[in-house]
């Protein structure tokens, strides 16, 4: 009786220990995406993005993601297909059937026997099936790659739906195209499949303010629209969890500074862009009740953000990783 009561109270206080440090983390974490890594990358979700200028380090793996490893997200999954479905099922199917009859795969022998030379021939086949895939994947040519898009440069002036909102990832672009060949061959290689183009840069540098300035106001709306479901539950959640301390997260004066291209690929009809973007900002933690400033966070951060549009759609936020 006393030992099933102290496992018990040790259990009870383990989840309790659990439970504050969980409330304890949010409390610390500030900005969409609260300071982790979150979201699904398609079938390159727990793959690490290449580095880039921006974000010369690997970003943190994945915390918390809808996508299992292994998986693709739904739209963009190709319809996946256990090997040994369809002609093996059957092969196995009429083995096994044979076997019990006592006719099985190699006639004249007996149950166990017929069986046991089913598997050896379906062995067989699956090793030459193997090396043939193995073969035709080596031979397969990789995807041509495209130089870096590094876009980077002051701020522009005020005025826009983002108040004030910098160029960075436009304000360079007349130089990177401008720019000599030198600067460009120093830059490291960037894989894009999709073929960004600078509107599609303007686009992510819009969201990134967007985004931040539709959190620090709460405005599920905003966020639904700019954000994949996946992500707009994360935003919903830490925004409940300020509600529930009594704060509201209040953000500002986002400026991007710098960003470039990670890498750019497609999954069925949907493409993704991986881009790495270091931006500054006004970012506090404000008491719900009277105003007053529980915590202010860094005025500066590196993130790397990917988008994702379905063919002809417009791009939206998809997951947010922290540089390490």
């Amino acid at each position: 009786m006393m030992t099933t009561f102290t496992r018990g109270r040790r259990t009870a206080v383990a989840f309790g220990l659990a439970a504050l440090m969980a409330v304890a983390a949010t409390a610390g974490e500030a900005r969409p995406g609260g300071g982790g890594s979150v979201g699904s990358r398609g079938s390159k979700t727990y793959s690490a993005p290449p580095p880039t200028a921006t974000a010369p380090g690997a970003p943190a793996p994945m915390q918390r993601s809808m996508t299992q490893p292994g998986s693709q997200m739904g739209a963009a999954a190709a319809p996946q297909r256990r090997f040994g479905g369809g002609f093996f099922a059957g092969l196995l199917g009429a083995g096994l059937l044979g076997a019990l009859i006592g006719g099985g795969f190699f006639g004249g022998l007996g149950g166990i026997a017929s069986f046991l030379g089913l598997l050896l021939q379906v062995g067989l086949l699956v090793g030459v099936v193997m090396l043939a895939l193995r073969f035709f994947r080596r031979r397969r040519p990789e995807p041509a790659m495209a130089g870096a898009y590094e876009r980077s440069g002051p701020a522009a002036g005020p005025g826009g739906p983002l108040g004030g909102m910098g160029g960075g990832l436009g304000g360079g672009l007349g130089g990177m195209l401008g720019g000599g060949a030198a600067a460009q061959q120093a830059r490291p290689a960037t894989r894009d499949e999709v073929g960004i183009t600078p509107q599609d840069f303007d686009a992510f540098e819009r969201t990134l303010g967007q985004v931040q300035l539709a959190y620090g106001a709460e405005d599920a709306a905003t966020l639904r629209r700019l954000t994949t479901p996946e992500m707009f539950g994360y935003f919903g959640e830490e925004i409940r969890a300020n509600t529930a301390r009594g704060v509201v997260n209040k953000i500002a004066d986002v400026k991007l500074q710098q960003g470039d291209l990670a890498e750019s690929w497609r999954e069925g009809p949907v493409d993704y862009a991986t881009v790495a973007m270091r931006y500054t900002l006004r970012d506090a933690v404000i008491n719900r009740a009277n105003g007053q400033v529980v915590e202010t966070n860094p005025p500066e951060a590196t993130e790397v953000w990917t988008f994702l549009r379905e063919r002809g759609g417009q791009w939206v936020v998809s997951a947010i990783q922290q540089t390490r």
